[in-house]
């Protein structure tokens, strides 16, 4: 699909692939998921092995010889285990996606000499692989927290609304890390370094009280910030998240979006010649 397909000034257009080839991007991510674990004896049964065995690391490591706290209320000493992999698995969803975006145009080079076929379905294909893990590793957390905390919260449902929140954000990287590794080859190595220290920035290993107030604020220009406190808080504390900042992430995220599918429509005349 041309770039002609989509007006870029309209905000919707980013998800217009997403609609119009849906069944595409499905197919893509179930290949996409099932070729990981292609080869292997247990198969797609690692990716439930996996989360539950770096949960009983996170439990046993950081509740049972550190016996750490979340906060001076805690008085578990797995639930330091829990909030961290809550925590955790929304940094795994967008590293995994930010750190594919940088080749993912060289790697699917075969995609790029048809010119019928629409390349900006790569990013939702991408993201709907990081989205399964993330439900597996989600299911996992849920399963085991009744067994930690003794209750399941009953916010955890409105978990996939938060999730929501973050799409346009994810995708809007994968578009814009995507255009640019065409051309830069190091930025592979750069987003690593990147996603890593937007984890340690963020409020995932440690509480935000932490941080003195006054400099407090700037823990939320990190974009994992707000989505992270918001999992926990449905997952693991049973609370509300803060629906007004989530609104203004969505805002500012789906603007994000907007700008990153434009800036591929535009890069994309080029990627044929460089790769």
């Amino acid at each position: 699909m041309t770039t002609s397909a989509y007006r870029l000034t309209d905000p919707v257009s980013p998800y217009l692939a997403l609609t119009r080839h849906f069944a595409l991007v499905v197919q893509m991510a179930r290949r996409d998921v099932a070729g990981r674990y292609r080869g292997s004896f247990a198969g797609l049964l690692w990716s439930f092995f996996n989360p539950l065995l770096m949960l009983a690391i996170y439990t046993f490591v950081f509740g049972v010889i550190f016996k750490s706290r979340w906060n001076a209320q805690t008085t578990n000493p797995l639930q330091y285990a829990m909030v961290l992999f809550a925590g955790l698995n929304i940094n795994t969803l967008f590293s995994e996606c930010a750190n594919r975006a940088t080749t993912l145009i060289v790697e699917n080079t075969n995609f790029v000499k048809r010119v019928v076929f629409p390349l900006e379905t790569l990013t939702w294909s991408t993201l709907g692989s990081g989205l399964f893990h993330l439900c597996v590793s989600t299911l996992v957390l849920l399963v085991i927290s009744p067994f930690v905390t003794g209750h399941l919260p009953w916010t955890a449902i409105l978990f996939p609304i938060v999730v929501m929140c973050f799409l346009p954000f994810v995708a809007g990287t994968v578009w814009l890390l995507a255009a640019l590794g065409v051309y830069l080859r190091d930025l592979k190595q750069a987003a690593g370094i990147v996603t890593t220290a937007l984890m340690f920035l963020a409020p995932i290993l440690y509480p935000a009280t932490l941080i003195p107030e006054r400099y407090r604020f700037a823990l939320y220009f990190n974009p994992l910030t707000i989505i992270a406190e918001a999992s926990q808080d449905v997952l693991i504390w049973g609370r509300l998240p803060h629906w007004d900042h989530l609104v203004a992430y969505v805002v500012v995220a789906s603007l994000f979006a907007w700008f990153a599918f434009a800036w591929f429509e535009q890069m994309r005349k080029g990627f044929a010649d460089v790769v």
